[in-house]
């Protein structure tokens, strides 16, 4: 507020013709603060900081807030207008606006209806759920009929619905789905990561094929759903998911590889199946348990052999059957597991596409880095920032431009919009694991050079590429969220992110004039723009930060960052005040003026405009932040 309005020479005009401006230390005067802050409760029914009182001349307050942006928005009202409004009744009479401060307040909050697009906005948002769950196969989970795609966007977009709703079947049709797709032929239950589609209704026949990008979404859903529901399977599906790529689709430089194809030895599917008397043969005495729980037969699932699954079973039933607990069962299966993925990988593997494409590698290190930070392990981190590396040395030309293609030591071909929002969003999620500000500068290079390669400054939005690149016969705006999210869609999830972790009015700004241009086709079939409602959510969420200041070995300090990285709280941006000094307000205005507290490691938590008092425990940090977190993950048996 202060960068916003108070150093703002049109707000200081109507501040100094109308009152006088008076900006108060709480810390220094505790008292003022404490009787307008009980003032601002009484009238709002919240409080926090800033805390935005006007007064009479006999120091009677007669309006109290918290943060107002220099104009309305986000549903809030305006400096300006409010200023202007004040005036304007205390002047034509003031007896009255003294005695009826509330009649006023509610005067002042009409003046700060909603925009019409952002009513529009919330009815887009609630439409598309509603497709969805008109779509929901409540048996197998997934949405219509065979063939089944994951469309992971389908599934982020419904975590965030209930998180802004308290829609509960929005979480159950996302973890049904998760938890179906996991226990179905789709998945690869010896090696990790899932085929591109089911061609049957309950996730049992893949086609074969196995893509990067699918995996890289599939690793958020299965992230972003145990930060919701705590399953622990989620998370190890999730890290097999990272196990997978980092096995079988990462160069020697660290960058991804785009696909492994569906056919090996001319056979579809044959480097994934197994006959019966294989797996009697290899597995000995558990043979027969392992067959009775991954559905292999004699006849088979698939042309005569069989595709491991779970579709169906009970793992507490069989262990009950046989007299074993579930987790020796559990071992019991792992091992057997290991067996068959050490016989398999002797097999004829099939091709390998080692293309690296900018965008992919954008959404997997996305994924890797959200996986560091929600399951708290380095190593993912590592991986995403290797990748990062890749691209940021070897696909950038020597003017700036990114490139979207790399293979056999040559990069080409312009980028496109996909591959700057991809990995613009890898960029953020990496910096908020790491905070690494080199990272957090590469991002705003690669906005702005978005922004002026790509961006439509009349009608908003992006075209699909560049303003530098072959004109053809007509230059698109992509917003169908298919198999990928659309880069129209991307760009406004990872805008609006930039502009939560700097402030950058202009960022904000760029992401809800994209979203706004789109709004009518959305509002024809929101189902079909899940990502762009997944950036829309974002936009309507009173935004939170957390910042956290301590010195970096302080386990304290790691404690609560850990707390924050594995809640589900897509509005929320946490950022780390390095060594706990008072930081200035430059790349990243939310660090000034948070020091750590008397040495110790000390969280801000600002939400609704308003920051709460600095918080100095763990306990209380961990009550706070109010979500339930998940437990920490286990080591998932292979």
């Amino acid at each position: 507020m202060e960068r916003e309005s108070f150093e703002d020479e049109e707000v200081a005009a109507i501040l100094n013709a109308h009152f006088v401006a008076v900006k108060v230390d709480r810390e220094e005067r505790p008292d003022v603060d404490h009787i307008y802050m009980s003032v601002c409760q009484a009238l709002t029914g919240s409080g926090g900081w800033p805390l935005t009182v006007v007064l009479a001349p006999d120091r009677r307050p007669f309006f109290a807030g918290t943060y107002f942006p220099k104009r309305s928005k986000w549903g809030r009202p305006g400096l300006v207008e409010l200023l202007e409004n004040i005036a304007n009744a205390w002047a034509k009479d003031r007896g009255k606006l003294v005695a009826q401060a509330g009649e006023i307040a509610g005067i002042l909050s009409e003046t700060a209806a909603p925009a019409p697009q952002e009513a529009a906005f919330s009815d887009l948002l609630a439409a598309g759920y509603r497709q969805l769950a008109d779509a929901f196969d409540p048996q197998y989970g997934g949405f219509d009929a065979a063939p089944k795609f994951p469309t992971p966007h389908n599934l982020l977009f419904l975590l965030r619905y209930w998180h802004l709703t308290g829609a509960a079947h929005a979480l159950a049709m996302a973890d049904k789905t998760l938890a179906a797709m996991s226990a179905g032929g789709i998945r690869d239950h010896l090696g990790g990561g899932f085929a591109r589609y089911s061609t049957d209704d309950r996730w049992l026949v893949p086609h074969f094929e196995k893509m990067l990008y699918d995996n890289a979404l599939l690793c958020h859903a299965y992230l972003e759903a145990y930060q919701c529901t705590g399953n622990p399977a989620h998370a190890g599906v999730a890290e097999e998911i990272l196990a997978y790529v980092k096995r079988d689709l990462t160069s020697e430089d660290g960058a991804f590889l785009s696909a492994e194809d569906a056919d090996s030895e001319g056979v579809e599917g044959k480097f994934y199946v197994w006959s019966r008397d294989e797996i009697l043969a290899l597995l000995g005495d558990d043979g027969d348990l392992f067959a009775a729980c991954y559905g292999v037969t004699a006849g088979g699932n698939f042309e005569h052999a069989n595709i491991l699954n779970l579709i169906g079973r009970d793992l507490d039933a069989a262990a009950a059957r046989r007299g074993l607990a579930r987790a020796d069962l559990d071992a019991r299966l792992a091992a057997c597991r290991q067996k068959l993925f050490t016989v398999r990988e002797q097999r004829a593997h099939p091709f390998k596409d080692d293309k690296i494409l900018t965008a992919w590698n954008g959404l997997m290190i996305a994924a890797c880095a959200k996986a560091a930070r929600v399951l708290g392990k380095p190593a993912y981190a590592a991986a995403a920032e290797r990748a990062c590396r890749f691209i940021l040395d070897k696909m950038v030309r020597a003017d700036g431009r990114l490139l979207a293609r790399y293979r056999d030591g040559e990069a080409a071909i312009p980028a496109y919009l996909e591959d700057y929002a991809f990995l613009l969003w890898g960029l953020l999620e990496l910096f908020e694991t790491g905070q690494d500000p080199d990272l957090l500068a590469a991002a705003d290079r690669l906005a702005a050079a978005m922004l002026r390669l790509f961006g439509d400054d009349r009608e908003g939005g992006f075209y699909y590429y560049g303003s530098d690149g072959e004109q053809l016969i007509t230059r698109p705006k992509e917003l169908y969220d298919g198999a990928l999210p659309s880069g129209n869609s991307a760009a406004a999830f990872g805008l609006l992110r930039l502009a939560r972790i700097t402030g950058s009015d202009a960022y904000a700004a760029a992401a809800e004039k994209t979203l706004a241009a789109f709004s009518g086709q959305v509002a024809r079939q929101p189902r079909a723009y899940t990502f762009y409602l997944c950036a829309l959510a974002g936009l309507l969420a009173a935004p939170r930060h957390i910042v956290l200041a301590g010195r970096h070995d302080d386990p304290e300090l790691a404690a609560m960052r850990s707390e924050a990285g594995r809640r589900f709280a897509p509005e929320t941006i946490v950022l780390l005040a390095p060594d706990g000094r008072e930081q200035p307000a430059a790349a990243i205005p939310l660090l000034a003026g948070k020091p750590a507290v008397a040495g110790r490691a000390t969280a801000y938590i600002c939400e609704n405009f308003a920051c709460r008092r600095p918080i100095n425990s763990l306990d209380e940090f961990r009550r706070a932040l109010g979500e339930k977190a998940p437990p920490p993950p286990q080591p998932t048996p292979r």
